[in-house]
């Protein structure tokens, strides 16, 4: 404790007006000087007399208490800090500063930790902003960041921060670090399906010359593509091509190099959105029929759909001497659909086509190998399937799932969703399917062919429990058959209808290869700091999935167990902290999941350097010190000598400005003006003023 004293003054008068009557006074007493009039100065001396009692002065006793001196320590626990022993650095270092710095005297630590990066990298001054707002400027003795110096948000002078004090940076890792990164310069966000995407890239590496080739693979929703040799600092372009719409998850990679830091900056995750430019579908109906007009709605209802449609009006075998330009608009281009633009489609549909030999038995084998190929194919037949003109008599015989066995079921019945059906995403969760073992809540269907299945899952059945709507890969493509042709009956709203839409917008989206509708799906995303994982299955138990987070990451592997959360639907979430690229895997499918940005800049360099705070530092006369090299020791610096631009650091020591402030504690106050001793003076005076003029 320190008693200070100090000289005080509380006018009564504003400050101008007691200078304008203290120059008043000694101007009247220069003048009566000059004069040599009696007695003017005991009336000066009353004046002034009065004037100092005007100005109420006061000895002001202070009692103050020494403040001590607040330094910030900023501590970078982010996810590069995890790499090697940098955080077991970090943590010592921390522990040993604040020990020296309580050996100081008067020395208060704020210790702020920063363990979240957000999407353009790790900020430590923002954090900081926040930790220097509840410490006063006048006490700041100094601020010490712990990082490996891969700091995103270091500002150009420290005098925006309201920082005035030195900077110090204690430097987790390896002086001259070296590692390969894979750089993503320039990625689209959508692509069309079958068009050749073009993703522009870049590989460094410190510790081989450039120039050098190296490999980068491609990786497609996990699948493993063709890749591409770049050279070693130069830009380069990868080139792929998708193939399904929806979310595509492209990854990049290159080999790790010598002596990689982490394999997190080797790879790349790129998620680009397929779509489809126009869908071609070519639809052929055998015969007009109430039903025809719900195809064609359905389909031409969508913009994004090219429809071809063509009806056969009437049979080669019903000739009435009707010319043939009467027949039709335009003639029916076989040759251009089945042989020369048939790979062109998306979707073909035959809607109650019979086999009369319109179409040449070979362009039936050109469509069984376009879907062995990967085309898709829906049929929707009606009694004539149960006959010698079924399209079963033709080679389409190889890719139908299943075979007619002559049975043609009439009456009244409800198409149902099988135990299969109730898991496949065509159908699972139908609008109106109703409950296990209760009738559904649409319309009613009147009549349905018989069938053999031979391959692929029966989703839908009709009376007698006998399969309805069969769905089959065959090859690469994929076939739906659908025995019955009274879906139209829903569409007209009879007997309550039924969701006719969404039935055949799944069955084609299923056809086209849409992932949402894929029955056997593995999926992750990240929501609120958690990965949710969906697996889609047939079977009555999905195996475990093997969670890989990034390099740095704790678990780094971990075993997920799913729970059912509706037929064929298994889920779990994770709680995830570390950003990066997480792999999963149930040893049939695996998928891919990133949390935070595509391309984390917080990992994309990983080098322990000083380059990133240096100017920042230098500026504020502090030092940057190695780990490795050894903690400094702290001194204090006089706040004059730090003003005067003195350096704040040595080559072994860190100074921290000791600014000296002191808060008080308990303050009075003795005026010396007081009206009881003025009294006697003030008579005294004026006393001597009347005798001197009585004489």
């Amino acid at each position: 404790m320190t008693n200070y004293l100090r000289l005080s003054f509380d006018p009564l008068l504003p400050i101008w007006a007691m200078a304008l009557l203290l120059t008043l006074v000694l101007g009247l007493g220069l003048f009566a000087m000059t004069r040599r009039m009696s007695g003017q100065a005991a009336r000066i001396g009353v004046c002034l007399l009065v004037l100092f009692a005007l100005a109420r002065p006061s000895i002001i006793s202070e009692l103050r208490k020494p403040l001590g001196d607040i330094v910030a320590i900023v501590v970078d626990h982010s996810q590069s800090q995890r790499l090697g022993n940098r955080l077991a650095q970090t943590d010592q270092a921390l522990e040993a500063v604040q020990t020296k710095l309580k050996s100081l005297n008067q020395v208060e630590t704020r210790v702020i930790s920063v363990a979240q990066n957000g999407e353009d990298g790790t900020h430590l001054f923002d954090p900081l902003s926040r930790l220097l707002a509840d410490i006063p400027t006048e006490r700041l003795g100094g601020v010490i960041l712990i990082s490996d110096g891969q700091v995103h948000d270091v500002p150009m002078d420290a005098q925006r921060l309201g920082i005035n004090a030195p900077i110090h940076a204690l430097l987790s890792g390896n002086k001259g670090e070296t590692d390969r990164r894979l750089i993503v310069e320039q990625a689209p966000k959508f692509a069309i399906l079958g068009e050749v995407v073009e993703v522009g890239v870049r590989v460094e590496d410190d510790s081989v010359p450039k120039g050098t080739p190296v490999e980068v693979s491609l990786s497609i929703d996990g699948v493993p593509g063709i890749g591409q040799r770049v050279k070693i600092g130069e830009r380069a372009r990868i080139a792929f091509v998708l193939n399904h719409g929806g979310p595509n998850l492209v990854e990049l990679s290159v080999p790790p190099g010598a002596q990689p830091l982490t394999l997190n900056n080797k790879r790349a995750l790129i998620p680009i959105k397929g779509i489809r430019d126009r869908l071609r579908v070519l639809l052929v109906s055998g015969e007009p029929h109430p039903g025809e007009r719900t195809w064609r709605n359905l389909l031409k209802a969508d913009p994004s759909v090219d429809l071809v449609h063509f009806t056969i009006l009437r049979p080669p075998e019903k000739q009435d001497g009707t010319p043939i330009n009467e027949l039709a608009l335009i003639a029916f281009p076989t040759r251009e659909l089945f042989v020369e633009k048939l790979a062109q489609f998306d979707l073909i549909i035959f809607d109650r086509y019979h086999w009369r030999g319109i179409l040449p038995t070979a362009y039936f084998d050109n469509i069984a190998r376009y879907v062995e190929n990967g085309g898709s194919l829906l049929v929707s037949v009606d009694p004539s399937f149960a006959t010698g003109q079924s399209l079963y008599r033709t080679p389409l015989a190889a890719v139908l799932p299943a075979q007619p066995n002559g049975e043609i079921m009439d009456g009244a019945f409800k198409p149902q969703v099988t135990d299969l059906g109730r898991r496949h995403p065509v159908t699972a969760d139908l609008p109106g399917s109703g409950a296990i073992g209760r009738e559904p809540g649409w319309g009613h269907w009147y009549h349905a062919m018989g069938s053999m299945p031979l391959m692929g899952e029966t989703v839908l059945s009709g009376p007698q429990a006998k399969p309805l709507l069969q769905l089959a890969r065959i090859g690469q493509g994929r076939v739906a058959l659908m025995l019955s042709d009274q879906v139209w009956l829903w569409a007209r709203g009879y007997d309550g209808g039924g969701p006719h839409a969404e039935l055949l917008r799944r069955i084609s989206h299923w056809l086209m290869k849409e992932p949402e509708l894929e029955e056997e799906a593995l999926r992750a995303h990240t929501i609120d700091g958690a990965i949710e994982i969906e697996r889609r299955t047939l079977a009555d138990q999905p195996a475990p999935v093997i969670l890989t987070a990034p390099d740095g990451a704790d678990p780094q592997v971990q075993t997920v167990s799913l729970t059912q959360a509706s037929p064929g639907r298994w889920t779990a979430r994770v709680p995830v902290q570390a950003q990066g690229l997480y792999r999963l895997d149930d040893g049939k499918l695996q998928t891919l999941c990133i949390l935070g940005p595509s391309n984390s800049l917080e990992m994309s360099d990983v080098r322990a350097t000083d380059s990133k705070l240096k100017a920042l530092v230098e500026r504020s006369n502090g030092g940057i010190f190695w780990l490795v090299d050894g903690l400094p020791s702290f001194r204090p610096v006089s706040a004059s000598a730090y003003g005067n631009g003195s350096s704040a650091h040595g080559t072994q020591w860190a100074g921290i400005k000791a600014n000296d402030q002191a808060g008080i504690s308990d303050v009075s106050a003795m005026p010396l003006a007081d009206p009881r001793f003025l009294l006697l003076p003030l008579l005294a005076l004026l006393l001597f003023a009347w005798w001197r003029e009585g004489r």
